[in-house]
């Protein structure tokens, strides 16, 4: 898809993430659902950008077999990184790392560049897609609102207000429930109701 810069995604959210070699199981697993799924990645203003230690021949080659063997058309960029300088800086690759694969790092970078989330898994465990929308819609709901998100949050759950960083506040009996532990419902999923 040509040279490309990740400052060319300012504005946007980007999900990068190293895979440790073409022509894989499970790295072809992750494709196909990747691709499957970029429509709802695009939906968030968040693009898929991959990266590998391949070459840019051996990218075309596999992109070319899943398209044959699966009918998915691959159209987010994968980067080339034979040289490793950009695993090594990105810390998917040890400097003592006995081959040149990956882990299956990814990367979850705000619109201001900032890297906002990292997740890691083994070469052998695959990536959960519906995981990696729901981290950046997290990402995105908790920056538009003074929220956090509770364990497995999905939008249109509740979501938790922040605790009291004072005495009042704590100790204050007028709430309801449990002063370190808030729920309302999303009142952006209300909005759009």
């Amino acid at each position: 898809m040509g040279d490309m810069s990740l400052s060319d995604y300012r504005g946007r959210w980007v999900v990068l993430f190293s895979h440790p070699a073409d022509f894989t199981p499970v790295c072809t697993s992750e494709f196909v659902a990747l691709s499957r799924a970029h429509d709802r990645f695009k939906a968030l203003d968040c693009d898929l950008v991959a990266i590998s230690v391949d070459s840019l021949y051996a990218h075309l080659g596999w992109i070319r077999a899943i398209h044959e063997h699966f009918g998915v058309a691959v159209t987010f960029p994968i980067v080339e990184d034979p040289s490793m300088v950009i695993g090594r800086a990105y810390g998917m690759l040890a400097d003592n790392a006995p081959d040149a694969a990956t882990v299956r790092a990814t990367f979850f970078i705000d619109p201001e560049g900032i890297v906002r989330a990292k997740l890691c898994y083994p070469a052998t465990i695959g990536r959960s897609v519906e995981e990696l929308l729901r981290v950046v819609a997290a990402l995105q709901r908790v920056d538009s609102d003074n929220v956090v998100t509770p364990e497995g949050w999905h939008p249109g759950d509740d979501v938790l207000l922040p605790p009291h960083q004072d005495q009042v506040g704590a100790l204050d009996a007028t709430q309801d429930g449990c002063w370190f532990h808030r729920t309302r419902p999303d009142k952006q999923s209300e909005a759009g109701k």
